[in-house]
């Protein structure tokens, strides 16, 4: 960063996340002079890949929903000015399917409502109507906020905000094995039975419900593709920029301290951290102390082990659905509260083809639960491609180990996937955390409690004048649920009626195409 130290900005948006680069594309197209700084050698957040054996893995980006045109997240990265340059591949009809212990037959969930009612209809008969309720209840609960179909309104959210997942499915269907299948791939939300509000339920899956698509050659592209946007309007992006301290004058930020002891100035501030990081980088004795201290204590999400392989080649058939296995019916509502000698009870696995021999799989990828305190010894370690650390061979016997407990488990399932291994790599609760900067490696922000919903509300706008909030430690969580977010962070700049209606008209007028390929 040469001139950002000398310039003032309009705005200042610390964090290159999706709902931070998100933002600075809508608040450069306002014309206001925008400026993101990101502490790591990447931007983008979830969005980052990395690259082993000449193979390109996601971090966190393993399937898209809503991007078919006309739905919510095309009509929104469209109005960015990404949709035509995206590189996408649909995913086939059936996209996830949920397998439970050793049972052979998998349950199919599909794309479109009517296909995704017959495809279960299939394997439950007698259910059809309360799946036909269950899509019905998907669209209204996700119409109470509106800002998920860019529309204008407050919604009515007290209708569905203090209903827990449990709960809606108990008054569903008294078929157990139905309710353990619509919520198996609950990884996605990281669900707790009596806990976790339906409405997280329902913003998660139904968008992948609407359109499934997988990103060619990864979720970066979306990261890289808003950067050189906004560096069309004008912005600027800075890497290795960690931002230290936000100092204060007259109750307004006014500048941000970068670890090299750079400042950098500006009338807005946008906070695209950890919610608890965030306020900590300004000083706790400038929030309310309830505030502040409620923020801190906030629980979060429970965190994840990922095991990424690469394949001998033209051994294992391509697989392009995802598929989540659940130790048993039972299990599925606890999966992320798992017990440590019952790790892992549950895992989603997704393959990638091979470019060289289509129809079969290069890469693999083996996502499941894992608990901050299981890493807890390595706590005090950092280890990135900027701050480099060698976290010792108990680190990396930790790894080994569970990465054979895990591929064991894969194994009962995928024999022949397991066999054909040539080489792994493992990122832990301690790479999320350090990567993406979640407190204690969070997969998805704080926990939402349907039993007390407005303990874990977080709003955009501060009490700070100039400072905001956003990310999916604020909102809702995902590639949807993050860029709904920022939309709502600067709807309280911009002022909302005036930034849908500018979204509405140029969606309108210009239907963005993406690049596709597969079905």
């Amino acid at each position: 960063m040469t001139e950002g130290s000398h310039k003032q900005y309009d705005v200042v948006i610390v964090g290159s996340g999706l709902g931070g680069l998100v933002s600075a594309v809508i608040l450069a197209k306002e014309g206001l002079r925008v400026c993101v700084l990101e502490k790591n050698n990447q931007f983008g957040g979830n969005l980052q890949t990395f690259s082993r054996d000449k193979k390109v893995f996601d971090t966190g980006v393993h399937y898209v929903g809503g991007l078919a045109e006309g739905q919510n997240l095309h009509r929104y990265f469209s109005y960015l000015g990404i949709m035509r340059q995206l590189r996408l591949e649909r995913m086939p009809k059936v996209f996830d399917q949920i397998c439970f212990g050793d049972e052979e037959v998998c349950y199919p969930i599909a794309q479109g409502y009517d296909a995704f009612v017959d495809c279960l209809s299939a394997s439950f008969p007698a259910e059809r109507s309360a799946l036909i309720q269950y899509v019905a209840d998907l669209q209204y609960t996700c119409s109470a906020f509106p800002l998920y179909y860019a529309e204008e309104g407050e919604g009515y959210a007290s209708e569905v905000i203090n209903q827990s997942v449990k709960a809606y499915f108990t008054r569903l269907t008294a078929n157990e094995r139905l309710r353990a299948v619509l919520v198996g791939n609950n990884f996605l939300y990281a669900g707790e039975d009596d806990k976790t509000p339906f409405y997280v339920h329902a913003l998660a899956v139904n968008s992948y419900i609407q359109s499934a698509y997988k990103c060619i050659l990864g979720g970066s592209q979306i990261s890289k593709l808003l950067i050189r946007e906004l560096r069309k309007l004008g912005g600027g992006a800075y890497k290795r920029e960690e931002v230290v301290k936000l100092e204060i004058e007259d109750g307004r930020v006014c500048r941000a301290i970068t670890h090299s002891g750079k400042q950098v100035k500006g009338n807005l501030f946008i906070m695209n951290v950890d919610p608890k990081r965030a306020l900590q980088l300004v000083g706790k004795e400038h929030f309310r102390k309830a505030f502040y201290d409620r923020i801190q204590a906030l629980p979060v999400t429970t965190s994840s082990f990922s095991l990424h392989g690469v394949l001998q080649p033209g051994q294992v058939r391509y697989q392009a659905h995802n598929v989540y296995y659940q130790q048993n019916t039972e299990s599925v509502w606890q999966a992320a509260t798992y017990k440590k000698e019952d790790w892992s009870n549950m895992f989603m696995l997704s393959m990638t083809e091979d470019p060289q021999q289509p129809g079969y799989a290069d890469t693999f990828t083996v996502l499941t639960y894992m608990h901050f305190d299981e890493v807890e010894a390595w706590a005090d370690t950092m280890n990135t491609m900027v701050q480099p650390e060698d976290r010792g061979w108990t680190y990396e016997a930790f790894k080994e180990d569970k990465t054979e407990q895990l591929l064991n488990k894969v194994k009962r399932h995928f024999p022949e996937l397991v066999e054909a291994v040539h080489r792994t790599y493992v990122s832990t609760p301690l790479s999320y955390r350090d990567y993406i900067g979640m407190y204690r490696g969070n997969l998805y922000g704080h926990t939402k409690d349907a039993r007390d919903p407005l303990k874990t509300f977080i709003a955009p706008k501060t009490k700070i004048e100039n400072l905001y909030l956003t990310g999916h430690g604020v909102y809702m969580h995902g590639i949807l649920g993050v860029t709904v977010g920022a939309i709502a962070t600067c709807s309280e700049i911009l002022g909302k009626s005036y930034l849908l209606r500018k979204i509405n008209n140029e969606t309108t007028d210009n239907h963005g195409e993406a690049v596709a390929t597969g079905n």
